[in-house]
Parts: C-alpha cells; structure tokens; sequence
C-alpha cells in the first residue's frame, strides 16, 4: 500500500504538475511530428512483450552486448511522404554492463534511428543520451517514457520529459541511443540512483549496443556525443572521465554535462526540504543496494517513518515522488535526534567514504565538455556544478562553460532545476552538432573565473 508522507500545500502542487506535465506537452511543438500512432485507443496497454525487462540468468561476457531487442512504438510519430515514420524507428534493447561492484547487469534502453538524413560532416553520428530523474520504479524508464510519454496508472505518474531533447538530436539527423541505467526498467534489482560508476558504464555499453544493431546506419567511424542533464549531467561527467580506461573502443567527440550532481554531499542539502525530496529516497535505496554494510547505519538513524518512506520511493516514478513527498524534511526520516540525511553524512565517516567515491571532476575528461547550470539552480546547486567545470580546467580539460542565466522563479519549486533544461537545450544540441561536424571547442576556462 502507498502511504503519503508529506503533501506539498495545494498551490505548490498545481505549480509543480503543470510545470512537469508542459515538458512533455512541449514535444508535441518541439519535435517534427506529434501524434498518437494510428489506429491506437488511448490507454492501451504499452506494447512490450512478456517478460522483455526480466534479465536471463545468464549475461554475455562482453560489455555492451546485446541480449535482446524488440521493436519500440514511438507515441510521438507520424508516417512521412515515403512511408518512413517521423521522427525514426525505434528499437527496444536489452543489454550487458558491469556495476559498481563488478558483476555484471543488464541495463534496457532504446535505439532511435532518424527518418531525417545527416547532412552534417562525417558518417551519421551518434547520441548516447542520460536521462534525468525518472524515478525508481520499473515502469519509470526512459524507453517506456517515447512509448507512453505520460503514464498514470492510478499507482504512478511517469512523465518522459527526456523526449523532449531526444525528438529534436533526431531532427538533425542524429541517431541516438538512451540507456535507462542500471535497475530502471530491469526487474532484478533497484536503480542505482546518482551512482557515478553504474551511470558511466551503462551510458558508455549503450553505445556498443548501438553498435551491435544490424540494422542501424551507424558506421565504426561514426562520431559519438554525450548528451544528459541533472542525473544526465552525472553520467555524461562520469563516462567522459572513466571512458579511457573502460571503454578505449568508444572515443567521443563531446560531451554535454547539464546541471551535473557533482557533489553529493552538497546536492544533499539542496534537495531536502524541497519539491524533489523523495529522490533522497532514491539515492540512499540505491547506496544501501551496492553497499550493504552501509545498511546497520541506516538501521541505526532511519525510523519507521524514514523506513516506509524509502519502501514507497522504490516504486515510484518522478510525478508521484514529487506529489506524495515534495517539502518534507529528511529529519522527519530520521530518529529523535532530529538530524537530517546531511548530518548524518557528516556524522558517519562510512557514508561519508561512500558520497566521496561519488565526487565528479577528480579526473581528467577524454573529450571536449560543455558544462552548464543555471545560476539560479537551487536542487541541484550551481555552485557544485560550477565547482565541476573549475576541478577540470584545473586538469587540463577542454571545458566550454555555460552559466544559464535565469531570474529566480522559486526556491526548492524545481522551476529554477527545470527551465534551463529547456532554455539552454538548442544551444547545447547545437554545441554537440558541431563537435560532430569536426569544429574545435572553445576552451573558456581562462574567464572562468570572471563568470558566475
């Protein structure tokens, strides 16, 4: 049985679901084409065969190889001229990576390839996109949001927003690729929420998944992006840093890091209290996963509030989480000694060691970044993102930073999270276009400093 913890005060909660369903209403005027798929009756149940998100005992050896695939109706298409649908075909994909602890997970995701022809530089290019916050829940994924952008099934509001920023790379003739990360989508475990190694693996195997299909237009030598924003902008830091060393075979021509969760530790104190309170849930569900000696601390501070609060979360997607968590507080999870999850981080010097694994911008990235946050960015702090861009100058990277400016439209509301996704998105696809195109990055981490 779900339990409410926490509503947010009437007005609150209209702002938030309005400002989370017009992302995905959106699409219907950013992307080529917006329409139901013939012939469909609205609420129809999504077309996935049995059992596609139940992982085989036994996984390929190598990493990226696919285990499975099917095709994927896109919600959003229409037929072209020549019978082709707009805006490509899509693929659903089932495939193998390695964990945080080393043993090897399947991770679903999809494979878009575009209706629109690449009249860029180069054999057709290839867009490894990470998604934002989704949730928790299996029926949270990005491959299930560009089937059914906005799912209420009276348990769980999933709102694909992803699609969106997807719809227009494949505008420019871009294919692209999506990983729904390691546990989101698959039923064998909990997503591994924020974790920087999971989320790096998983988005550099989508590529060589990609690269497995035998229908895709994607040659060896065509160039790869990164594109992710907020739990994105994580993965496409992480997997620019860990890249070398994992995947040598995957070189990259740029990576989009958009409002990247840097800092955990610091990310912490932004979300609590705030709209997306409920992803505290997620993160510690995913940390206690990977690392259950962690588990007699959380046994220790958590209460049965705390307790229920995280059995809740681990089904829920990014709507519900918002509705039936948003403003709480963490020390209402915790035992009377009223500390918050931060204080609690602070406190304990093994979840500390486990957050600090976490940190972004300890290593060089392998490819040119552009790193954007807005100024005004309270969920996801600016200044931790900022601090990313600075940590890889400081290392030599080829860093394009962008301080998105916006007025301040709501403290711990999401808005300031949110907006710049969407102000920012043209200008960082356009940035990506021309890495692919061969142009040179500008490198601005001389007037870093100089910049908010």
């Amino acid at each position: 049985m779900r339990r409410t913890v926490l509503r947010p005060p009437s007005a609150a909660r209209s702002l938030i679901t309005t400002t989370a369903l017009s992302l995905v209403f959106a699409c219907a005027h950013a992307a080529p084409a917006a329409a139901e798929e013939p012939n469909t009756p609205p609420n129809t149940p999504p077309l996935v065969s049995a059992g596609f998100y139940d992982p085989p005992a036994d996984l390929p050896a190598a990493d990226g190889a696919l285990v499975r695939t099917e095709p994927l109706p896109l919600a959003l298409s229409l037929p072209s001229i020549g019978g082709q649908r707009l805006p490509g075909t899509a693929t659903r994909l089932m495939y193998k990576t390695t964990d945080s602890t080393g043993q090897p997970a399947a991770v679903t995701g999809a494979y878009i390839e575009p209706a629109a022809e690449w009249r860029g530089a180069g054999p057709r290019p290839l867009v490894a996109v990470a998604p934002g916050t989704m949730g928790q829940g299996d029926s949270c994924s990005a491959s299930m949001g560009l089937e059914r952008p906005i799912s209420l099934n009276g348990d769980s509001v999933s709102v694909g927003y992803e699609d969106i920023g997807i719809y227009r790379l494949l505008a420019e003739g871009a294919a692209v690729v999506v990983t729904d990360y390691v546990g989101l989508g698959t039923t064998d475990r909990l997503h591994t929420y924020v974790n920087r190694i999971d989320g790096g693996h998983a988005l550099l195997d989508a590529v060589r998944a990609a690269r497995a299909l035998p229908d895709a237009s994607i040659t060896p030598d065509s160039r790869v992006g990164l594109y992710g924003y907020s739990q994105g902008g994580g993965a496409t830091a992480s997997a620019a840093e860990l890249q070398p060393e994992y995947a040598p075979d995957v070189p990259l021509a740029g990576a989009y890091v958009g409002a990247p969760p840097a800092n955990l530790t610091e990310v912490i104190d932004g979300i609590d209290g705030s709209a997306l309170v409920g992803a505290l849930g997620w993160a510690l569900n995913g940390f206690l996963q990977a690392h259950p000696d962690l588990r007699p601390v959380a046994e220790e501070y958590l209460n049965d509030e705390g307790r229920e609060a995280l059995e809740d979360v681990s089904t829920a997607c990014i709507g519900d989480g918002i509705l039936d968590h948003a403003f709480g507080s963490s020390k209402n999870w915790t035992t009377t000694t009223g500390q918050s999850l931060g204080e609690v981080v602070e406190a304990e010097p093994a979840v500390r060691e486990v957050l600090d694994d976490q940190l972004l911008g300890t290593t060089r990235p392998a490819t040119s970044v552009r790193v954007a946050t807005g100024v005004q960015d309270d969920i996801v702090p600016h200044e931790q993102a900022r601090q990313l861009a600075v940590d890889w100058c400081a290392a030599g990277g080829e860093v394009t930073y962008e301080a998105v400016q916006i007025p301040d439209l709501g403290k711990g509301l999401l808005t300031n999270h949110l907006v710049p996704l969407l102000t920012d998105q043209g200008k960082a696809i356009s940035w990506l276009t021309d890495r692919f195109n061969g142009a040179a990055a500008i490198n601005n981490c001389n007037t870093l400093p100089e910049q908010p």
